[in-house]
């Protein structure tokens, strides 16, 4: 299963709708952000917090950015 295949599944399984490509991309922006910043298991630790704060993933991405230092 495509990666997109799997995120339009899981999306269903949990009730929500699937991630538009705009904020798709702005997650995996985030997530590269945590993950040079820090170790790669900061990325997907990143997402995770930036839903549970119920953030715009282009804010939280750009959040990451400067607490990283632009890294």
């Amino acid at each position: 299963m495509e990666a997109r295949e799997w995120i339009d599944a899981f999306a269903a399984v949990l009730g929500v709708e699937p991630p538009d490509e705009a904020t798709v991309d702005r997650l995996l922006e985030l997530a590269a952000t945590a993950a040079h910043a820090s170790q790669r298991t900061a990325a997907p630790l990143a997402c995770y917090l930036a839903g549970r704060a119920g953030i715009d993933p282009e804010r939280a991405a750009a959040l990451a950015e400067a607490l990283s230092g632009g890294q």
